[in-house]
Formats: structure tokens, C-alpha cells, sequence
């Protein structure tokens, strides 16, 4: 049986392909962001839209806080993007948050182009 994150990533992914062939590209990444949290709650999913989470440096001291596009199920970090390709400073923005708010498991969904792209990313060590 699948690890329940991974099902959730997949839910996730499925969920932003129907959207993305119904919206195509074009709109804005708010357009994105209220569609997929729409479509998930209908799944029933828990999902807080612009939710802040904290950033910690390495001793736990709070250092400011940032906000999830998406944050589904209490385990799950989305950045989406409408943006015609993806560049290395999504990447290191995603992963940025991961990181300093100590959550393991990130989406990164671009509806900017054509062809939907998601990306999947885990620390294996968030602390």
C-alpha cells in the first residue's frame, strides 16, 4: 500500500490536471490558487489557503513567517505558479519554506504554460 503522503500528492496532481484542462493557461495564479482549493475541498481534503507558516532558524527561535499558497491536510505545502516555465528560483523558494518551517513534503504546480507541470519535493531531514 502507497504511503499516505504519496496518495495525497497524487490526489493533488489529478485534482490540478482537471483543472488545468479546464481553465488551460492564462489566469492568474490567484485564479489557480481558489480553483484548486475549491476542487479539493469538494474531495473533502483540509486545505487553508494563504496559511501562515512559521520560519525557524536552527535553535527553534521564530524568525518571521511565510504563506502557503495551499497547505492541505496539515502535512502538505503547494506553491503555484502561472508562470511560462519554471526557473531555479521557485525551486529555492519551495524548498526555502520547506526547510525553515520544518514541513517535509512540497508541490510545485506551474498552470503558466501549456503543459501543467508539477513537481514533487521532500526533505528526507526537514530539521
Amino acid at each position: 500500500m502507497k504511503d499516505p503522503i504519496f496518495q495525497l500528492c497524487d490526489q493533488v496532481r489529478e485534482t490540478s490536471f482537471a483543472l488545468h484542462r479546464h481553465l488551460r493557461h492564462g489566469h492568474v495564479e490567484k485564479v489557480y490558487e481558489n480553483g484548486l482549493a475549491h476542487r479539493l475541498r469538494k474531495q473533502h481534503l483540509p486545505v487553508i489557503q494563504q496559511h501562515p507558516l512559521n520560519v525557524l532558524d536552527e535553535d527553534g527561535t521564530l524568525l518571521g513567517e511565510f504563506f502557503a499558497d495551499l497547505f492541505v491536510d496539515q502535512h502538505l505545502v503547494i506553491e503555484l505558479k502561472a508562470v511560462r516555465t519554471l526557473v531555479d528560483e521557485h525551486v529555492a523558494q519551495l524548498l526555502g519554506y520547506l526547510r525553515a518551517s520544518r514541513i517535509e513534503h512540497g508541490l510545485l504546480i506551474n498552470f503558466g504554460s501549456p503543459k501543467l507541470e508539477v513537481r514533487k519535493y521532500a526533505l528526507s531531514d526537514p530539521l
